[in-house]
């Protein structure tokens, strides 16, 4: 009864007698069954949950058809988003079933924990933390925070913490080492004592009593702030509800509030407090992330688990393996019916010799590993990752709360077609599909606003420019990175573009502005382009560091040569990127001067860099710029041509001129020869050929085919002194190793040959090193048939005369012409020989 003093007491829950105390623990299916079993019993006239009363309003949803568990209670500060806090509940959560009983029996329900107004605020002068960490319930449903230190008795033994997992401590007494084993025998695999619906919780209160009178002396300053407030709102409810009051909160809370203390002392521990304006909504949430691999602090180790036990009361152990050998046999396992059989009676008799009432996850686990995986623990691992943990993704009704942003974000998703989901998948675009370009849009989108929903990946189907590849995977801290981007604008694209011209602006380098530039084009924000390129230009303007510059111009380029893809406008980004280029003309060659290994080595990739970016732009060159090609080549020559530039970079330079065919193969062994005669220091030379034939660039292919540059190699190397053949070994080994292996074991046997016999198969009667006089034409049609059906035109053989469409592959085995299919569809590019 509720005394003079404000103390609480009784058991009964009825009319007339004190609240009805159900202490749980949260997630756990057998308490949930036990909560509905004793509210059936009991049929109170109000029910009291553990959780923030500003999501009282909350309740009614939990009806809605639209709501499926795994969902939580996200409730997040309004001036700063990331403060977040979440309360989540599965199917199997006592206060879950509470929650549901109530509106089932249209009886009021009511959370009663600390307001989370006050608990973001405590949280506030703490360290920071990932939304979802710390700020989560513990084991018996208080915010999980460090356990405190172990105290000492009167003879010098410590206490245990039991604060810190009460569970644990309760397994450790009755002689278990296995907190969770211990729960599932005494709890999970037991049915409520019959004709007594609240003898578990009785029990189970005894264990917690006992417990906390390690802790009397000391105890945590919050447990005793919340128990505060939770008793002051039970009495609250006992004088508004004379049918009875029924409070679910964690077991640990429920000697706390049995105890008696005064109103004024209640009261006094809440005076002061700090508080933030804050706002609640229901978000979904994931089977993984109850999982204490999730990081939860009140998680559980197998959720899928206590699913399967709080959903299937009968036969749980042959309905459980007949799931299990579901999974494997989708994975193409060979598991029939008897194996499951066979896993039953393993797992039964491991019960029975370990002393079990039904066999755990513990026995149904070593059933598995032995019949159906053969005793292996990978396809035992794919069980644990899909059945054991879970991926189940709750849903949120439309009528939830939620700012403006995420409703954008809903709206669109549907649009799309493209539902959140808890496992991992990737997603193959097509962005000459309407659906798929926006699917795109909207991913580019979330990126720039911080929402990690997608990460671009390499696509395996092709490298074209209208194919995307994106790994989805939707967690549930990504609802706080919505609410977080909520301050900058009420639809995705309105944000987006806001928080682009903000990133524009405080962009430290040139670089990371024109990776802005680069994807916004990508996310289609017409209105952002503007800002960032006068940003873009004015940095570039300012900038001396050719380094700098070569760096930004592959993500310009990039995004002039492929902006097309989805229709847009880069004039402005054309004009940037050929004056970055001009610039980088002017600054290269002296920038290239007086480099030692490391800094040359850079200035090599920035060469190569600016080298494939020079071959996009020269296709659609800005006015007033010239060829950019032709201006591109002469810094080339003259790189090649400076002593004072590092044997690296001009290597690398011969190389490419050579590679474009603005540089005869005669020359290009005359530039060898020289690099590599007597007079260079092997350093030098062992740098140039790097240059020239190392770094990944199919060097090794052009030694291959050409008998001149592979005898200049290996005369040079076989005439190195010995006193300085160990210095220059690095670097050699570097050069060669980046071969393909094929391509070593080639150069191999043309150098054990010999230069005689290497010339009568490589150059035997042939103009060109490496080639034949002509073609042969013979080979190359029996080559054409096997063209045409990886080209899928081997069915139109008697269309392809009359055909003014499939003309085009008759170029294929035409002299100096061949075809290739693009990564993306199914035209015929023409490559020129």
């Amino acid at each position: 009864m509720t005394g003079t003093d404000g103390a609480l007491g009784g058991r009964s829950g009825g009319p007339g007698g004190g609240p009805l105390l159900l202490g749980v623990r949260h997630h756990g299916p057998g308490s949930a069954r036990a909560v509905r079993a004793a509210l059936e019993a009991a049929r109170p006239g109000v029910v009291l949950i553990e959780g923030p009363p500003e999501a009282d309003a909350l309740i009614p949803l939990a009806a809605d058809e639209g709501m499926r568990p795994p969902v939580a209670l996200l409730a997040h500060a309004v001036d700063e988003p990331g403060r977040s806090a979440f309360w989540p509940l599965a199917d199997f959560s006592p206060e879950w079933v509470a929650i549901r009983w109530a509106l089932e029996h249209d009886v009021p329900a009511r959370f009663i924990d600390l307001p989370a107004a006050h608990t973001l605020a405590w949280r506030a002068p703490e360290r920071e933390s990932e939304p979802g960490e710390s700020g989560e319930r513990g084991e018996s449903g208080e915010w999980a925070e460090p356990g405190e230190p172990g105290r000492e008795d009167e003879h010098g033994a410590a206490f245990p913490d039991v604060r810190a997992d009460p569970l644990a401590a309760l397994a450790g007494a009755a002689g278990h080492d296995d907190p969770e084993r211990w729960w599932e025998d005494v709890v999970e695999l037991r049915g409520a004592a019959e004709g007594d619906a609240l003898a578990p919780f009785t029990a189970l209160e005894e264990a917690m009593s006992a417990l906390r009178e390690t802790e009397e002396s000391g105890g945590h300053d919050r447990d005793l702030v919340r128990e505060a407030y939770m008793r002051l709102q039970v009495r609250a409810a006992q004088r508004e509800f004379a049918q009875g009051t029924a409070v679910v909160c964690g077991a640990w809370h429920v000697p706390a509030l049995r105890r008696r203390v005064t109103v004024a002392a209640d009261r006094a521990l809440l005076k002061g407090l700090p508080k933030v304006k804050v706002d609640l909504t229901w978000v979904p949430w994931t089977h993984r992330r109850l999982s204490r691999a999730g990081g939860y602090g009140a998680g559980i180790d197998s959720p899928g688990w206590y699913g399967h036990l709080f959903g299937v009361p009968d036969r749980p152990v042959e309905r459980w393996l007949t799931k299990v050998a579901g999974l494997l046999r989708e994975e193409d396992r060979l598991v029939s019916s008897a194996h499951v059989i066979e896993a039953v009676r393993l797992a039964e008799s491991l019960a029975v010799m370990r002393g079990r009432p039904l066999p755990g996850l513990s026995e149904t686990t070593d059933a598995v590993r032995a019949v159906m995986c053969e005793g292996s623990d990978v396809p035992l691992a794919l069980v644990h990752d899909r059945l054991v943990v879970g991926d189940a993704l709750g849903e949120v009704p439309p009528g939830a709360p939620a700012v403006p942003l995420q409703r954008d974000l809903d709206r669109i998703q549907r649009r799309l077609r493209l539902r959140p989901e808890a496992l991992e998948r990737e997603l193959e675009l097509d962005l000459r599909k309407e659906t798929d370009a926006g699917r795109s849009r909207l991913l580019h989108r979330l990126r720039l606003l911080g929402v990690g929903w997608g990460e671009p990946a390499a696509s395996r189907g092709g490298t074209g420019t209208f194919r995307e590849t994106w790994r989805l995977r939707w967690e549930p801290e990504l609802a706080v990175r919505v609410a977080e981007a909520g301050v900058w604008g009420t639809t995705v694209l309105a944000a987006a573009t806001a928080r682009a011209e903000a990133d524009a602006v405080t962009a430290q380098g040139l670089a990371d502005v024109t990776a802005l530039a680069e994807r916004c084009l990508l996310a289609e924000l017409p209105d952002t382009l503007p800002t960032v390129m006068r940003i873009l230009a004015d940095r570039a303007a300012l900038d001396t560091d050719v380094g700098h510059l070569a760096q930004a111009l592959p993500a310009l380029v990039r995004s002039l040569r492929y902006g097309d893809v989805r229709g847009t406008d880069t004039g402005a980004l054309a004009e940037v990127a050929a004056g970055l280029a001009e610039r980088v003309f002017v600054g290269l060659p002296p920038a290239c001067a007086a480099l030692d290994a490391d800094a040359a080595e850079e200035m090599r990739r920035h060469v190569d860099a600016v080298h494939g970016a020079v071959g996009l732009l020269g296709d659609a060159p800005a006015p007033g710029h010239g060829d950019l090609r032709a201006r591109w080549r002469a810094v080339l020559r003259t790189l090649s041509a400076r002593d004072a530039v590092p044997g690296v970079i001009r290597g690398r330079a011969v190389r490419l001129l050579l590679d474009e065919g603005k540089l005869a193969p005669d020359e290009a062994a005359r530039l060898m020869g020289l690099v590599l005669s007597p007079g260079t220091p092997p350093s030098d030379a062992a740098a140039w050929i790097e240059g020239f034939v190392g770094g990944g660039s199919g060097g090794g292919m052009l030694l291959l085919h050409d008998e001149r540059l592979l005898a200049l190699v290996d005369g040079w190397l076989t005439g190195v002194p010995a006193e300085a053949f160990t210095d220059v070994l690095p670097l050699l080994r570097r050069t060669f190793s980046a071969y393909e292996p094929g391509v070593r074991r080639s150069l191999g046997e043309l150098v054990r040959r010999g230069p005689e016999r290497r010339s009568s198969v490589t150059t035997a009667g042939s103009g060109i090193p490496g080639f034949a006089p002509g073609l042969d034409t013979g080979r190359a049609d029996a080559v054409l048939p096997v063209v045409r059906l990886l080209l899928g035109l081997d069915t139109a053989d008697a269309a392809d005369a009359a055909s003014p469409v499939d003309a085009r592959t008759r170029s294929v085995g035409r002299p100096g012409t061949s075809r290739r299919p693009d990564a993306d569809d199914n035209d015929l590019v023409e490559v020129h020989a």
